[in-house]
């Protein structure tokens, strides 16, 4: 298979080809390696390659799971991979080596995902933009250099929008799957509190805050994908409903009645939406209505205290911090030295540090509360529609982690209004690409759904899909190494 035969295809259509003995697994992560070549020297968006040994991997594959052996790439996020050193962008944490699997890195693999790389990260992923110093640079924007390609799940989203691959996993703690699949144009669904394991090394993240799925550039590669890993975990703390029939199934089903959508499209807590992302959220409600769907303009749920929530997820993030620092400074056998952490996040260890047990756990309180109130509108509600940013994706520095960590969380609040509050609630919500600028920027809006409706979003997703809105291959930017 040459590159652009491979480029052409999502990573159903390439396990179709496996299934059929028309390529192999070698021939596809030949593709993926040459495209990743060309492309990363001005993308920066992978680490810890292991090209080599993944090749080896891929001529002893056989076809097997429901990508019977397809590139992957996974978010240098920490999860656990026994083939694939971790860093979680900092040098505090660099070069962590795992001696087992995680569960979801394990169910990647039985799906037929070949990983063969990490991709970049923001420093401990808590931030929306992927410029962590350790990486050696920015992760750039594929459709503009200037801007970011978002975060914290900044390099898979910019290697799925390039082309490296079709799909690849990600997470989101607060948008970390939603940003940059904004930023870069390409489908990411954050799914349910619960859906996808987090084990066996730990049962939740940052409060039930995180979630892991995948970034792809087609509806059925997440819905597959998502088919291939979810389920209950012996041993978890949190279990999402079970879906009664596969995620693959809502691709193409047509709706058997009209969806009732909510568009929640005034200030919250009076932070307005950028122009672009106002004329965003417009357009898919257009398209939309086009579509056949009832379509109403309502406010958010009263009662709903953007600063405060700003506030608690501040003191739950710092808290986390110095949890992650304090266990690797005991695997290190050390104290903290200066240049082991970036600014913003030193600040935030010395916040957390300060953060009482009662602080938290009223935060925490707080959350579920939350959830419960985001649910209200699903009363009368199928899907509610929201821009995914209040900006167009962060121009390069200009979310600078040479901040206090309050102040720098305070300006993330601004740029992803309606993202952290779905992980408190735990609720499903996808940044779909169907808005483009005249400059040829991408700006997503978000599609969220009644907890554990996973199913309700690929359904009304694959069919704004089928409207021709976004087309991967068209939008995919060219690069030169």
């Amino acid at each position: 298979m040459r590159d652009y035969e491979y480029l052409e295809l999502d990573g159903v259509a390439l396990s179709e080809l496996l299934a059929t003995g028309e390529t192999s697994s070698e021939a596809l992560l030949a593709c993926a390696i040459s495209i990743a070549r060309q492309t990363n020297p001005a993308l920066n968006a992978i680490c810890y390659p292991d090209y080599e040994a993944s090749m080896q991997l891929a001529r002893d594959w056989r076809p097997s799971g429901a990508f019977r052996g397809i590139p992957f790439l996974l978010k240098d996020s920490g999860l656990a991979s026994a083939r694939l050193n971790s860093k979680l962008g900092s040098s505090l944490f660099d070069s962590i080596q795992y001696s087992a699997d995680s569960t979801l890195v394990a169910r990647f693999a039985d799906a037929g995902l070949i990983s063969f790389a990490r991709t970049t990260v923001p420093e401990l992923c808590m931030a929306p933009t992927t410029e962590a110093t350790q990486n050696g640079g920015p992760t750039r924007n594929p459709h503009d250099h200037s801007r970011s390609a978002g975060g914290s799940s900044g390099g898979a989203a910019a290697a799925v929008a390039t082309g490296i691959v079709p799909v690849a996993h990600g997470s989101d703690g607060a948008g970390s799957i939603r940003i940059p699949s904004s930023c870069c144009g390409v489908f990411g669904l954050k799914p349910s509190r619960g859906r996808v394991p987090m084990g066996p090394y730990r049962g939740e993240g940052w409060a039930g805050l995180a979630a892991d799925g995948v970034i792809s550039r087609t509806v059925r590669d997440t819905a597959a994908a998502l088919d291939a890993v979810s389920g209950f975990e012996p041993g978890a703390p949190y279990c999402a409903p079970p879906l009664s029939r596969p995620l693959i199934d809502a691709v193409h089903r047509p709706f058997d009645r009209p969806l009732r959508i909510a568009v929640w499209k005034e200030p919250l807590d009076g932070i307005a939406l950028a122009p672009e992302c106002a004329a965003a959220v417009d357009a898919t409600a257009q398209l939309l209505r086009d579509l056949g769907h009832e379509v109403e303009y309502r406010p958010p749920p009263a009662g709903l205290d953007y600063e405060d929530f700003v506030a608690d997820h501040i003191r739950v993030l710092a808290a986390n911090i110095v949890l992650s620092v304090d266990a690797r400074l005991n695997v290190l056998g050390r104290k903290l030295r200066d240049g082991d952490l970036e600014p913003a996040i030193l600040d935030g260890y010395e916040l957390g540090k300060s953060i009482s047990a009662s602080q938290y756990a009223a935060a925490v309180t707080r959350f579920h509360s939350l959830g419960r109130l985001l649910d209200e509108p699903f009363e009368h509600y199928d899907i509610v529609l929201t821009s995914t940013l209040a900006q167009l994706p962060a121009r390069l520095g200009s979310l600078s982690m040479n901040d206090s960590f309050t102040s720098f969380r305070a300006k993330v609040g601004r740029y992803s209004t309606y993202l952290a509050i779905l992980n408190a609630s735990g609720q499903p919500a996808a940044s779909v690409p169907t808005y483009w600028t005249e400059n040829g920027l991408p700006v997503g809006s978000q599609l969220v759904g009644r907890f554990g409706r996973e199913d309700l979003i690929v359904q009304l997703a694959s069919q704004l899909e089928s409207t021709g809105t976004w087309q991967p291959a068209r939008r995919r930017p060219q690069f030169n190494a």
